[in-house]
């Protein structure tokens, strides 16, 4: 399938990349701790920066506080990784908003997220990515979360969104590993399939995809980008080693609601504070054990 020429050329994303946290001190954007992370997450070797996704608590954020953790991201990225701005929502009108407002302020790609409530149809679907797609010069990722959203976008519907020329690939976290081959079929092999859940990320590279959009990369950097460059140098061995090694922490980041581990995992390396904003609450101490014992078990401190 021959796919019509985008509006200007950018980092092709493969590899390692961060769903960041949002830090909070007292209620209120850590912009400091932030841009820490920021730099942190480059120096470890992360292939691209993703803020306000859903796990960056885009819900909760006002729509300055978004747009600001977008600017503040661009700023320390300064073009030595790809930005993939979250521009979710389900409002079209807002998600267009977020859209035009992370390409004035540089970001290289959007990520928006299916609507989620609205329980829309496949037709809604498409009209909802189009309209966002049809607002902006930059290209987008689509971000299919079945689980959260309760809206699937089917085969059928990505490969006619493919068709779009801005609109790049997919954030996958659905899990279903026979998904990456019957959608290069569809959409195309320059269709960039990246997964959305870290316990299948590495089988999801064999089956097709090119990289993560990963939660557990807020605190296993190093790891996650190194078990990718494996990949694509054709060590399995050493790519299962690290994918091994992570499996217990991927599964104790996701014991309680996304992203309460992960922020006291991030705590508990120095990046940040754990606080989140309800309705998402303080994790309970049976967590925090687990959180520890899985990293300690990672071997990361």
């Amino acid at each position: 399938m021959t796919r019509p020429a985008r509006h200007r050329e950018v980092t092709p994303l493969q590899g390692s990349m961060t769903a960041l946290i949002t830090p909070f001190k007292n209620g209120k954007l850590d912009e400091a701790a932030f841009q820490k992370l920021c730099q942190w997450q480059i120096d470890q070797g992360t292939d691209a920066l993703v803020p306000v996704g859903t796990t960056g608590e885009s819900p909760t954020l006002s729509h300055d506080e978004h747009c600001r953790v977008v600017e503040l991201c661009i700023e320390v990225a300064a073009g030595k990784v790809p930005v993939i701005a979250g521009a979710g929502s389900n409002s079209t009108a807002e998600a267009i908003d977020f859209a035009e407002r992370a390409e004035q302020a540089g970001a290289d790609y959007i990520l928006t997220v299916s609507p989620y409530y609205n329980k829309p149809t496949q037709e809604g679907l498409y009209l909802h990515f189009k309209a966002i797609h049809d607002s902006v010069q930059i290209p987008l990722i689509l971000y299919n979360i079945p689980g959260r959203s309760i809206v699937d976008i089917n085969g059928e519907t990505m490969a006619r969104l493919a068709k779009l020329p801005r609109v790049a690939g997919v954030k996958d976290a659905t899990a279903d590993l026979a998904r990456p081959p019957r959608l290069r079929q569809s959409c195309g092999a320059d269709f960039v399939q990246l997964s959305g859940e870290d316990a299948t990320a590495l089988a999801y590279l064999v089956q097709g995809g090119v990289g993560c959009i990963s939660v557990s990369s807020n605190v296993a950097a190093k790891e996650l980008a190194d078990m990718h460059r494996f990949y694509r140098m054709g060590k399995l061995a050493e790519a299962q080693a690290i994918n091994y090694r992570l499996t217990d922490l991927h599964e104790a980041l996701f014991i309680e609601s996304s992203p309460g581990p992960v922020k006291y995992a991030a705590q508990l390396l120095g990046l940040c504070g754990a606080e989140t904003r309800l309705p998402l609450a303080p994790i309970t101490d049976a967590t925090k054990k687990r959180v520890e014992a899985a990293m300690a078990a990672a071997g990361i401190k």
